[in-house]
């Protein structure tokens, strides 16, 4: 290895490593398997990725290309050299409108393309559901589909050109010639002239079993493609796609684009069975829809408990056990909602289902199209411990004719075995994505597996369907191809492949030659854990492990355009800073022998260090993992093994510090303002030079409200008023606007000043520190039953999250947890009871307010009651951003080594939103570390929603 690395480091200008952590990282994709590569690649062009299989190929090590890992029958994971394309070679290098094509590397992301497209009215043809963060690579590697290839076909459609390194790190570029080129290419004596000699001569010998080998069915991405193969022009590149990377590693691609339709509009169906939806698909394909697609409930059930997606239950009608989404898709808008509207009526005689919804604008769009998309992520979340839905035979399809009749002998097959499983697919094409729940760690479940995998394989054959449409064969259906293809056609197959591979350097073990599809399997790799015990508690199977393995490397904490998972990814698009590589990297660490030692390594702690503990994970992840959580576990032990740095220390005690700023103010916001002294705190703590520091008020929150006067009666009864460290110390104005507004609205407010959540201490890792800090505050607010509000969304919601995980035998921490309740809804309940009135003459005509939310506020309990509040204003227009995370992360944009990081996440999407709204428009922002950026990274200044809600108060 160590001669193989040094070898890499010469030849290649991209990263390599080595390293045990980043290999864990990379032995796993989205499938049920791994197999630990013996490093890994970044190349940065197609130069690096020629001599990455130059060395490979001289070192006798396989390749393997990947791209986001999102595969889900393990084709990008492998022994050898991983080559990941999406860090570096991820640029559309050329878009050209009037050919309707597009130029790019294999790293481009599915959705990159399509923002880089949509001003021309473009996009690419094929939409797969992980459009957010699969790569063209990965796509072209998998001849992927998705919703909409009933009108767009597969990938494979939509390839041009290719340039490709060869497996004897040649280049070559692929695409269509006619039969004099082929001969000319031909006559090289070189590889890839023989390519062009003997794949003509495969073809010929084989005709018969090229004509009869194929599963009748037109959807497919299994087996090399032999049969698109023909003598003019004659098209290698066609011929690669779906070749998983064992033929040729392919660099750049020129595709095709399509006419983006101007609208879409969808009907949705509710049924009382997966079955009765199914058999509604006939109905829906005679009015020529652009996809159709089955939700079951599981799905549905899942998504009810997610903040990110369970805004899709409140536009349903009823307790549906299954949906069938019906898109109709076009220019002529008039027209598409005729279509749909016939269909209602038509499912209404047919009495096919009890009720359709019909969206017809993308706001009632947006709910369906994100569980949607989240389908497949969603059912993931159903397993608990090593009981898994696993992808084996969910990529079957036949024609749609066949459906209803072949789910339910596929169905009858589950039940045979005792096994649930959960239901989703794409009904237009016949394509179901069905995941039996398994256990590879119970005896017998990996035999039973196998036994169902086998019958699917021939009830899929008998209705002359595929075993992969689209997902390709990878480690799950590569060893049936014999099988399904026939001796003649499979032996024809690995004759390609010794052509174009001689020494089987390029991912073997993938559609011939491979092996067992039990064989690697991720769960019966893991091995069984020392003896640990965290401080915090893990209430899942498997404890802390088990709530890091409940990642099954989907990779929506890749994605970069939407939603505020995972920020560090989005700056950095390194593997080991999304949530699935940190969440891979604890699950390595949590099963040695000695957990407690390894969550003590550097190398660990590298890989933690650049979250920023945002929590959007824990809702925008499908499988809900709380790397925030994760991460104060892990921190804790770091600290027993290295000790607790001074900042940690000062960090973690906020409270007090922001008391005695506030208690020697002005003298305290000296060193804010005196470079030199910015530079020695910069030096001896760490702490940032380049960032204002807060500003401590000498009459704090408490000073003002022990000397306020008190209204005569309180009809609405107490309510505690949680005073944060900033609210009280140095944004007083905030709090003194949110009790004046309770007041008014009858409640009595008592000020709770004494205490900390711990939250500041739980971010650095202080976890016992912040357990004392819980328990102390929980006593204090346990001497009332009275709701519990505040200003400060990561102080109020710690008591609904953090305190359980701290004291989680605490009956007076449940409790407290009960009675929190948001101060946008307790006000919002007070105006709509008519007891605070709003004047449109206090607030200007028409005003715009932005509105960007916290984190912890989106992961917890969403932003819609900030949202309503803000709409209660008279007169103001309210639009929420979607700029993700701010950056700031609390101290986390304090830190010196952070800064540059923090300001490159607010840079992002936030930054440009806020600066791009007119002077006239009002920035508003929960958070105080939000305000506290937007104000550093523009020129505008953010308010809590409070205060404006205050400034619209009728006096």
């Amino acid at each position: 290895m160590s001669e193989l690395e040094n070898k890499l480091r010469r030849e290649i200008s991209g990263e390599i490593a080595f390293d045990d952590y980043t290999r864990h990282l990379f032995s796993r994709d989205a499938s049920m398997y791994t197999i630990t590569p013996l490093g890994v690649v970044f190349p940065r062009d197609a130069d690096d990725a020629a001599a990455a299989v130059a060395v490979a190929r001289e070192h006798e090590v396989p390749v393997v290309p990947r791209g986001a890992g999102t595969s889900l029958a393990g084709q990008t994971v492998g022994p050898g050299l991983v080559l990941d394309f999406s860090r570096h070679m991820n640029k559309i290098l050329d878009l050209d409108p009037d050919s309707r094509t597009a130029r790019v590397q294999m790293g481009v992301v599915q959705d990159q393309l399509n923002r880089a497209a949509a001003p021309h009215g473009l996009m690419f043809g094929p939409d797969t559901s992980t459009s957010n963060r699969a790569t063209l690579g990965g796509m072209i590697g998998n001849n992927s589909a998705g919703s909409g290839s009933v009108r767009y076909g597969m990938t494979i459609d939509h390839v041009r050109e290719l340039s490709v390194v060869l497996a004897d790190a040649s280049r070559a570029h692929l695409g269509p010639v006619d039969e004099t080129e082929r001969q000319r290419r031909a006559a090289a004596g070189t590889l890839e002239g023989a390519l062009y000699r003997e794949l003509p001569r495969i073809v010929a010998e084989n005709k018969d079993a090229i004509a009869g080998g194929y599963p009748e069915f037109w959807r497919r991405s299994g087996g090399y493609r032999l049969d698109r193969i023909s003598a003019e022009p004659f098209d290698l590149a066609e011929f690669v796609v779906g070749s998983e990377g064992t033929l040729v590693v392919a660099t750049e691609a020129l595709v095709d684009l399509v006419p983006k339709p101007k609208h879409t509009v969808i009907a949705v169906g509710h049924f009382t069975s997966t079955q009765a939806a199914i058999e509604a698909t006939e109905d829906a394909l005679s009015f020529d829809p652009s996809g159709v697609e089955l939700m079951d409930r599981t799905i549905l059930d899942l998504s009810r408990e997610r903040i990110e997606y369970a805004s899709l239950s409140t536009i349903l009608e009823g307790d549906p056990d299954a949906l069938l989404f019906v898109s109709f898709t076009g220019d002529d808008k008039d027209e598409l909602t005729g279509r749909l509207q016939r269909l209602s009526s038509l499912w209404r005689k047919h009495e096919h289902g009890y009720h359709t919804l019909e969206a017809v604008t993308p706001q009632q769009q947006s709910a369906l199209l994100k569980v949607r998309k989240a389908g497949l992520g969603l059912l993931m979340a159903a397993g608990s411990g090593t009981r898994r839905p696993l992808a084996f035979v969910e990529d079957t399809a036949v024609d749609p004719k066949h459906l209803a009749e072949y789910t339910a002998k596929f169905a009858e097959i589950l039940d045979r075995y005792e096994m649930q499983a959960g239901f989703y697919g794409h009904c237009s094409v016949g394509c179901l994505h069905i995941r039996p729940f398994v256990d590879l760690a119970e005896p017998g479940e990996t035999e039973k597996m196998r036994a169902v995998a086998e019958e699917v394989k021939s009830l899929v054959t008998a209705y002359g369907g595929v075993n992969s449409s689209e997902h390709g064969d990878g480690l799950a259906r590569s060893e049936f191809n014999r099988e399904i293809f026939g001796d003649e056609l499979y032996e024809a197959m690995c004759r390609v492949k010794r052509l174009f591979d001689p020494a089987g350097t390029l991912n073997p073990g993938k559609i011939v030659e491979a092996p067992s599809m039990t064989d690697n399997l991720r769960d019966a790799a893991l091995p069984e854990p020392g003896p640990f015990r965290p401080r915090l508690s893990f209430e899942v199977v498997g404890g802390m492990r088990g709530s890091a393995d409940r990642c099954m490397n989907i990779g929506v904490c890749r994605k970069s355009t939407s939603g505020a998972m995972c920020p560090s990814y989005m700056a950095t698009t390194r593997e080991e800073d999304s949530t699935r590589g940190r969440a891979n990297a604890l699950v390595k660490a949590l099963s040695e022998p000695d957990p407690k030692a390894a969550l003590g390594d550097e190398r660990l702690h590298e890989v933690l260090d650049l979250c920023l503990m945002c929590k959007a994970c824990k809702s925008e992840c499908p499988l809900g993992v709380d790397m925030a959580k994760l991460k104060s576990e892990t921190l804790s032990h770091y600290h027993d093994e290295h000790g607790v740095p001074l900042r940690s220390r000062v960090f973690g005690s906020i409270r007090a510090l922001n008391r005695l700023g506030s208690a020697t103010a002005p003298l305290s916001n000296l060193p804010g303002r005196i470079p030199l002294l910015r530079r020695a705190m910069q030096r001896l703590l760490g702490i940032t030079a380049n960032r204002p520091l807060p500003r401590f008020e000498r009459r704090n929150l408490g000073s003002w409200f022990r000397k306020r006067a008190r209204p005569e009666s309180a009809p609405r009864g107490p309510i505690l008023f949680l005073a944060d460290s900033f609210t009280t110390y140095t944004e007083p104005a905030i709090g003194k606007a949110a009790v004046d507004l309770l007041e008014r609205a009858g409640y009595e407010v008592r000020l709770v000043t004494e205490g900390c959540c711990g939250r500041s201490s739980l971010s650095k890792g202080l976890v016992d520190d912040a357990q004392r800090k819980a328990q102390d505050l929980v006593s204090r607010l346990s001497d009332s039953d009275a709701p519990i509000v505040g200003c400060e969304p990561s102080c109020v919601l710690t008591l609904r999250d953090e305190t359980l995980s701290m004291l989680p035998d605490s009956g007076a921490a449940r409790d407290v947890a009960g009675r929190v309740r948001q101060l946008e809804e307790v006000l919002t309940e007070a105006i709509d009871a008519g007891d605070l009135e709003l004047s449109a003459d206090s607030w200007p005509a028409a005003r715009k307010v932005v509105f960007h939310g916290h984190c912890h506020q989106k992961a917890e309990v969403g932003t819609s009651a900030t949202v309503e509040l803000l709409r209660r204003i008279p007169g103001a227009e309210v639009v929420e951003l979607d700029a993700g995370c701010c950056g700031m992360a609390g101290s986390f944009g304090f830190e010196a080594e952070h800064y540059e990081l923090s300001m490159t996440v607010g840079s992002d999407r936030l930054f440009p939103a806020v600066t791009a709204e007119p002077a006239t428009t009002i920035v508003a922002a929960t958070g105080v570390s939000c305000r506290q950026q937007i104000a550093h990274g523009t020129p505008r200044e953010a308010h809590h929603p409070i205060e404006l809600l205050r400034a619209a108060l009728r006096d």
